[in-house]
């Protein structure tokens, strides 16, 4: 099974940006399409976005959409997701996951990772 690891995580001010980084251990990210959750506390995981095999295809929730980026450098086996303009509600942790595509169905995401907090807060 892919394994998964996820870095970048932080405490920053509202306003301020962080780069999450999933990489894979043992096998290539570039077979799959890589999508990024959160998690806030006592709420369901959500989707934040996601990325095609190629590269050449993204979404993103309604939420972060102008404020998040998310890129691959299957060069160096990672996905990133910039974060930038944070709020306090963008709190949770925040997780990646592969699929054979992108879906809207978090069913078809199979490997995760173990996820890095961030936290936004003056």
């Amino acid at each position: 099974q892919l394994q998964l690891v996820e870095s970048g995580g932080g405490l920053v001010q509202p306003g301020g940006s962080l780069r999450l980084s999933c990489q894979a251990s043992r096998f290539t990210l570039s077979y799959f399409a890589i999508g990024w959750f959160r998690q806030a506390p006592g709420k369901e995981r959500e989707g934040v976005s996601c990325i095609s095999i190629s590269g050449n295809s993204s979404d993103y929730a309604d939420s972060v959409k102008d404020r998040f980026l998310i890129s691959r450098d299957n060069a160096k086996n990672t996905v990133y997701l910039q974060m930038n303009s944070l709020k306090p509600e963008d709190t949770a942790v925040y997780y990646c996951a592969s699929s054979p595509m992108c879906s809207r169905f978090i069913s078809t995401f199979r490997s995760w990772g173990q996820g890095t907090q961030v936290t936004v807060s003056s």
